[in-house]
Formats: structure tokens, sequence, C-alpha cells
């Protein structure tokens, strides 16, 4: 670990406050990064964890955020899971004790939330998957403070042992947090490990081969290994509908199909090849949305995103999402229950330029009026520093 840096008070900076983030999934590289950057130019001192976890790993990397590797993924069995966490919380108390942070700051960690606990220190989290009961139960009644986007009801989160005087609230959607500014990162204070950063051009489709000339569909497989899809029964089965995209639409278009986890590329090249394009590496998730042409989601995070893009975006989401319902609600989102559904809603996708640029303008509209959470984080936490 780097000698933390010290930092002069002064009128603007009235206090140097030491935050620790605790970073573990892609979604939160994307939704952290511009928090943290925020606070460098602050001045605060900020320590940034993850785990070994191949797609955040490879995004951070990508995104040239510099984590320290504490611990593993669990995977999908429960003893491997409990095993790896409990793992994960013995060495992060030693590194947080002696690191002594103010402040705690995760996205519904586990291991932040008990290390937090355990030493005293105040734990401020996000979370927009109420749907995720393990992690609730681990991490909301632990926290100091919650923050959740509006389109989730309080009462919700009020089974977890959270009073609604501590839940802020904001009118918007995370992917608002890093789809609405650019950032730079301050080497000198955030502690870290190098990793390599791979480079793809700003063209995507031309650094992983695509051809460009074809309409493409983006399909993103769900989150198989967490707790909320693994131990459910699920409403529908999204290989299904993979199938069959692969097979009405794959002769005549690009279908891609983004993965999270290693066995799910392997399973995937071996079910359809030479009949889709199977990514191997975790990529830019921005830079593809914006060059496919229709988007199909079987998670919450990625669906988001293609929505307030303007994309136009299918849900296949094995079990109900907030999120998601709030996007249909809006018209942002179609939602489909079988797989013959999916025919016409992607071709009149692919070919009515109304029907798309009418998609774009209620995205554009939308996403002004949303509020952005990261302002609601670096707000709360200069409004901490006057106490």
């Amino acid at each position: 670990m780097s000698k933390r840096k010290n930092f002069l008070a002064s009128p603007n900076n009235p206090i140097n406050v030491k935050i620790w983030f605790d970073i573990l999934t892609p979604k939160q590289i994307m939704f952290f990064s511009p928090a943290i950057s925020i606070l460098q130019k602050d001045g605060h001192d900020i320590l940034g964890t993850s785990r070994n976890y191949r797609e955040a790993n490879e995004l951070s990397a990508l995104k040239e955020l510099h984590l320290m590797k504490v611990g593993s993924h669990g995977g999908s069995n429960l003893y491997d899971k409990l095993f790896q966490s409990s793992k994960r919380i013995v060495e992060l108390t030693k590194i947080i004790s002696k690191y002594s942070p103010d402040l705690v700051v995760s996205f519904s960690s586990p291991e932040a939330s008990r290390v937090a606990f355990g030493l005293g220190i105040k734990h401020i989290g996000f979370n927009d998957s109420p749907h995720a009961e393990a992690v609730a139960r681990l991490t909301i009644p632990l926290l100091s403070t919650l923050f959740s986007p509006s389109a989730i009801p309080i009462t919700a989160w009020r089974k977890y042992g959270m009073s609604s005087k501590n839940i802020i609230q904001y009118n918007g959607l995370d992917p608002i947090a890093w789809l609405s500014q650019k950032y730079e990162f301050n080497e000198a204070n955030l502690h870290h490990e190098k990793l390599s950063s791979p480079h793809l051009d700003h063209n995507i489709f031309a650094s992983l081969g695509i051809d460009e000339t074809k309409h493409s569909i983006l399909i993103r497989l769900e989150e198989s290994k967490a707790a909320y899809i693994s131990d459910k029964n699920l409403r529908i089965q999204p290989l299904s509908f993979v199938d069959h995209v692969v097979n009405s639409f794959g002769s005549k278009n690009n279908v891609i199909v983004l993965c999270r986890y290693p066995d799910q590329i392997r399973a995937m090249s071996k079910r359809f090849a030479n009949k889709a394009i199977i990514l191997k590496q975790v990529v830019d998730g921005v830079k593809l949305l914006k060059q496919v042409d229709v988007f199909i989601g079987a998670g919450g995070t990625m669906t988001a995103e293609s929505a307030l893009l303007g994309k136009p975006t299918i849900s296949i989401a094995p079990i109900q999402f907030y999120i998601d319902d709030y996007l249909k609600k809006i018209g942002l989102v179609q939602q489909v229950f079988a797989p013959n559904q999916l025919d016409n809603l992607i071709n009149s996708f692919l070919f009515d330029h109304k029907k798309c640029k009418d998609i774009r303008n209620n995205a554009n509209k939308i996403i002004k009026e949303m509020e952005n959470p990261i302002e609601k984080l670096t707000t709360y936490i200069s409004t901490m520093n006057k106490k």
C-alpha cells in the first residue's frame, strides 16, 4: 500500500476525509469512478479495494481505475460464497484497521458492511436491487445511510430494517453517474496495484472484428451465479430467447452475446459456434451499446444503460426488477415473456427508423430531468465535513 498523501486544509476544503470504497462489480466501477475523481480533486484521501473477479478486474484496467484486490468472488456455490466472504472480511479487517478511514462507501458490499460495523466506521451505501435479498439482509441493516433511486419505493427497504429517515432518494437511475460526465484519476491519491490496461480504439466493432455493414443485436446474459438468480424459480429461461434470436436473426445480422463468467463464455461458444459472436474479453459497454442496433438484456444494469442511451431495448429478465418496471412505464424498455414475441419487435427496431428516432428523443428528454446520484454522494460528504 502506498503512503498516504497529506493535504493542507483550505477555506474551500476545511476537512480532509479518508474514504474507503469497496468496489466489487463492473457496474460499481462505472458508478464510483466519477465520485473518486471528484473527491480526489477536493483533496480527500481514497482507498479503493476490489476482489478477484474477471469482469471487474478487466474493466477496472480498461478504465484505468487501479484497485487493491482483496479476496475472490465466491461463485454460485453457497459454501464457496460463505468461505470466500469470510476470508475476505479477515483480510480487509487487517487493511482497514491500519488505514483507519473516516467513511466507508460501497454498493452494499457484505464484507465492507461487516468490517465497517466491527471497526465502528460510518458506512453509507447505494442499492437499487431490493430483489437481491441475500446481499440486502447482510448490508442494509448495518448502513448509516442508504442511497436509492426514487423508482424504488421506500417500503421495499423497510423489511431489511432500514428506517425511512436514513434513506436518501434520487430522481434518476444509476447509469446517469457514468453517462453524464467525464473524469480523470489522480494516481498520487489512490492506493492501488498497477494493472495492465488493454486498449480498444474508438471504433469498437473494428477492434473486435465485427462486420459493420450488418445490423447488430447485442444480448447480455443473466447474472447466473448471483444468489437472487441461483436460488429462485425463474419466470422465464433466458437461454431459450438467446436460441431464438440466434436461429432467427443470426444468418443475416450480427448477434453478439456478452457473457459474465468464463463458464458462460465456454458454453455459449460451444452452443453457437459460427452462428453468433461470443465476446471473450471485457469491453467498454457504453461504446458497444452505441454501435449496436438492438439490445436484449437478461440483467438490470446494461438494460438501464441501453434504455438511457436511447437504444431500442428489450428485457428478458428472469425475475422482476423495480428498475425494469420503471423503464417499461416510461416507454424506454419493452418486456417479452415468450421467444416468438421477439420477431416483430426486433424487426420493427431494425427497420422502423421513425420508431427508433422517437425512442432516442424520449430518452434524451428523460435523462435531462434525472438527478445524478454521484452529486448526491459528494454533496452528502461535503455536508458531513461541516458537522
